[in-house]
């Protein structure tokens, strides 16, 4: 999978003619014969009958521009919105009755005095497709993969307090194709529940291939303000919105009470609140807005006190709108942040309404639910999201006022709610950059104007910098509009774990744009050119590409002078969004094998070799093992049989490579000689979540389900694996690398009535264990590695709220002369995440202490030499820009690792450090 694309992209060419028609235009989609694009047409078409049936006769009648052989079955109407004259309907596109995940078209058509015309339209619906339909796999079966996956990924390479399976749960919603290549048939599974790490609520969408059953698919559908780098779920569920009490006209009840608050800036503001006679209190239930229409709510909820987990897999129990004793609110629900978001939430809503004409976040008059004041627990929670139905907003702190203080917070938020019931842009990887900026876009525009602030402004761009209790805005805010990145120098490639793919990091390369085009056509058009771009234009999967099209068709649709058009282009140009701009990012490694099109499978390197994963061009193939020389000459070779099932998890001594095969019947252990000859099976399991080998011995970590994590090791003639722990209940063993006759590993078991982490060495020769000296009682041990002279490990100490230390620490293998060759305190900390080591150096996967999000805030990896002295003291191993992984020591410095700076996970390697990249 490539780390910044989420399928196969349908990237806009060169604009052709359409159908001979002068003012037509048509651009083509790439991997497929039906265009990203048409406009300019005007097209006549049946005005009986619905929107939908006419848009799909449309396209039935123009066989030769859009290819789509069978329109009335393989596209099914998923939305018909009506505006004056105009129509826009789109179609969900299917594949021999199956959705096909991101199909989408759009058509949209005028209507009037009888006649109905077809104007233009646009998305996305993939020609190419052949996959099976017929499924191999289960549901129950793909529900337990897709939790195993979600586990596999949140804890990582730790290993911590063993016991009771952690709370997560997965539900089944059907066949999907995912359009890579000619598609792959896949269960779509959303799985809920905590992370067993730090107890934050996840929400994961996973794709499961229907042949294999591996996760060829995976993203958080977290939609929050700002972005959590170390890719954990701060908060995220589809949650079911609370029912309001609405009276009725018929009750004779008045629409509602204008009452009043205080903000968090001073200003005493007007509020819309409901007079509840059961609790003989004024409450922030807002009728009158919708009073006309659906009747619906604008409510702000009192959530003080309530953990964020239990407001994003649901409706917290026992909570109640804010409320006051008369019509004007005190102190305490400004303090809250409640005379905030309720002020505010009638200000956006008024926005949409006033300049877009409308009806709240879906267009049909929804109700529109905010919770304040959650918090994580009991810390504060300084975030905010939208979870498909309602708003929620942190409380503050001594640092930051509560989240819902900033109106384009709220804003932004609720904008969520508008794409989501419009494009619905996918959130990962561009699309759902492009969700960000839109959400960032609106959320600022809505804030400058209310604040009545120059778009000259130096500060006008900064979103969130009224937060801060004592920063400036500047030193407060989360993004800057204003800031000026460009995709060829500010674009992150990262794969789906690190912010969705960068939906927060690369979002103002693409708002920036918008931004400029707001300074120099004005709020009013600028606005209506984006909003119609979204509504009218866009789809699922759109990336950035696809986004300045169908802003530029948005444009001319609305009559701008050629003078204007050409700003609205130029804008995008100084942005760097242009056709092919991914072509454009450079990088200072040496490419083993670009475009792999996997994460998370790991890579091995050992004796001159490397092996890793990798799928085709498109990645719609299973994966494959490949090995090849690590100083680039020389065939690679394929490894593995090309059987159906997903390759992955390899490793290699040089000689022997060794790797789980993925299957519908299970996980098979395999290994192949690096000179040749037959593929052996060394062991099946329900779950390998890794394998190391060195000479006849091939190390596995097996994972079962949910359960307990167990390291075991196979020589020659083994049937099953021999268990360094013998499996005892209760006890955890993993992370374990092997050199020299040894292997290392974590292992936590109960003691004394509580856990102790240790990291052990057993010698294979001897069978004798030697427990670590340690330094302290880490409250979790992560990767260790193993040279000939030392153990290393990775330890942590930290506590509920997240604060403590982390260290790479050294023993000798008698267990004694334990060191920390490089150890952080506190939260400005560089957190590691996994290690390699070779004979001379250990290579650290690690977030650097940055919190802003930017490049030197993603995993990069840093060098250490093993004998504790300073050179090199703590350099970076590549200045590359974008997340690096899977690092694995190739000997001396030299390390392999997977690279995603191009936009694709690229297995690239340094024979030294680069330095310290300053």
């Amino acid at each position: 999978m490539g780390a910044a694309a989420l399928v196969v992209s349908v990237v806009p060419g060169q604009a052709v003619a359409a159908g001979g028609a002068a003012a037509a235009e048509v651009i083509p989609g790439k991997g497929t014969s039906t265009p990203s694009l048409v406009d300019g047409i005007r097209e006549g078409v049946r005005a009986s009958g619905s929107a939908a049936d006419a848009a799909r006769e449309h396209l039935a009648d123009k066989q030769d521009r859009y290819h789509i052989a069978a329109p009335g079955r393989d596209l099914r109407p998923v939305q018909t919105v009506g505006s004056g004259r105009d129509e826009i309907v789109r179609l969900q596109q299917k594949y021999q009755g199956v959705d096909v995940l991101g199909g989408q078209y759009v058509v949209r058509m005028e209507k009037k005095d009888g006649k109905r015309v077809v104007t233009g339209t646009s998305g996305k619906y993939f020609t190419g497709l052949k996959a099976d339909t017929k499924a191999e796999v289960g549901e129950e079966l793909a529900v337990r993969r897709a939790v195993e996956a979600t586990l596999r990924d949140l804890g990582g390479k730790r290993v911590g307090k063993p016991g009771a399976a952690p709370s997560l749960t997965g539900a089944a919603h059907g066949l999907v194709v995912v359009p890579k290549g000619p598609g792959v048939l896949t269960h779509h599974i959303t799985v809920r529940g905590t992370d067993p790490a730090d107890g934050k609520p996840v929400l994961r969408e996973v794709y499961i291939d229907a042949k294999s059953g591996f996760p060829v698919l995976q993203y958080s559908g977290i939609k929050t303000f700002g972005a959590d780098i170390k890719g954990k779920a701060l908060a995220e569920a589809s949650a079911k919105s609370a029912v309001g009490r609405s009276p009725g006209k018929a009750d004779g009840v008045s629409p509602g009470i204008a009452g009043s608050g205080v903000k968090y800036d001073g200003t005493t503001v007007e509020l819309g609140l409901f007079k509840d006679t059961a609790r003989n209190e004024y409450v922030m239930t807002d009728y009158s807005r919708m009073w006309d229409s659906t009747q619906n709510l604008i409510s702000t909820w009192d959530a003080r006190g309530k953990d964020v987990s239990e407001t994003s897999g649901g409706w917290p129990s026992g909570i109640k709108e804010f409320g006051s004793p008369g019509p004007n609110f005190g102190k305490d629900a400004t303090e809250a942040g409640a005379v905030d978001a309720h002020w505010a939430a009638g200000k956006v809503y008024d926005y949409y309404k006033k300049v877009h004409g409308r009806n709240s976040l879906d267009g049909r008059g929804m109700a529109i639910n905010s919770l304040v004041g959650v918090t994580d627990h009991g810390r504060a929670y300084i975030n905010a999201f939208w979870d498909g139905t309602k708003m929620v907003y942190g409380g503050g702190d001594d640092e930051y006022k509560t989240l819902s203080a900033d109106l384009d917070v709220v804003g932004h938020e609720m904008t969520h709610g508008v794409v989501e019931n419009s494009a619905n842009l996918v959130y990962a990887g561009q699309s759902g950059a492009l969700n960000e900026a839109l959400a960032d876009y609106f959320g600022n525009a809505i804030a400058v104007d209310a604040a009545g602030i120059s778009m000259d402004d130096p500060d006008a761009g900064l979103l969130g910098g009224n937060l801060c209790r004592k920063k400036s805005p500047r030193e407060c805010a989360f993004r800057d509009l204003n800031d000026g990145k460009t995709t060829s120098k500010n674009f992150l490639g990262v794969g789906f774990g690190t912010d969705n793919g960068g939906v927060h990091l690369n979002s103002t390369i693409f708002s920036g744009a918008l931004w400029n085009i707001r300074q120099d056509l004005g709020r009013t058009l600028a606005d209506k050119i984006a909003y119609k771009a979204l509504t009218k234009y866009m789809t699922p999967l759109d990336g950035f590409t696809e986004g300045r099209d169908a802003v530029i068709a948005a444009a001319k649709a609305l009559g701008v002078s050629a003078k204007e058009l050409g700003t609205v282009t130029r804008s995008f140009n100084a942005h760097g969004i242009v056709p092919n701009w991914e072509q454009a990012l450079g990088v200072d490694t040496d490419l083993l094998s670009g475009k792999v099109n996997t994460a998370g499978t790991g890579v091995g390197a050992g004796g001159g070799w490397w092996a890793a994963s990798r799928s085709n061009d498109d990645g719609s193939e299973p994966y494959s093992v490949w090995a090849g020389r690590t100083d680039g000459t020389g065939e690679k070779k394929l490894i593995s049989p090309n059987d159906g099932r997903y390759h992955a998890y390899p490793a290699t001594d040089g000689k022997t490579v060794a790797w789980v095969a993925v299957g519908k019947n299970g996980m098979d252990v395999l290994s192949r000689p690096l000179a040749g000859g037959p593929v052996k099976k060394l062991y099946t399991s329900a779950g390998i979540n890794a394998v190391r080998v060195e000479g006849d011995t091939v190390v596995v970590e097996e994972q079962i389900a949910l359960g307990d994590r167990h390291v075991g090791y196979l020589r020659t003639g083994d049937k099953t694996p021999t268990w360094v722990d013998d499996r005892r209940a209760g006890t955890d063993t993993a992370t374990a690398s092997i050199s020299g006759g040894r292997i290392a590993y974590a292992r936590i078991a109960p003691e004394g009535g509580g856990f102790r982490s240790t990291t052990e060495v057993l010698d294979l020769k001897t069978g004798k264990k030697t427990v670590m000296g340690q330094v302290d009682t880490p409250s979790a041990i992560g990767q260790t590695g193993i040279n000939g002279k030392n153990v290393f490990w990775l330890a942590y100490d930290f506590d509920a709220q997240g604060k403590g230390s982390s260290a790479v620490r050294r023993a000798n293998f008698d267990g004694t002369g334990v060191t920390d060759i490089n150890k952080s305190k506190g939260d400005q900390t560089y957190f590691p995440l996994d290690l390699t080591a070779s004979e001379s150096a250990v290579t650290v996967t690690s977030l650097p202490p940055e919190s802003a999000v930017k490049n030197e805030a993603l995993p990069k990896l840093f060098q250490f030499a093993t004998d504790g002295s300073t050179d090199p003291t703590r350099a970076r191993v590549s200045c590359n820009r974008g997340e690096q992984s899977s690092a694995a020591a190739a000997g001396g410095r030299q390390v392999v690792w997977l690279d995603g700076t191009t936009g694709y996970a690229d297995l690239v390697t340094r024979t030294r450090p680069a330095g310290s990249c300053g």
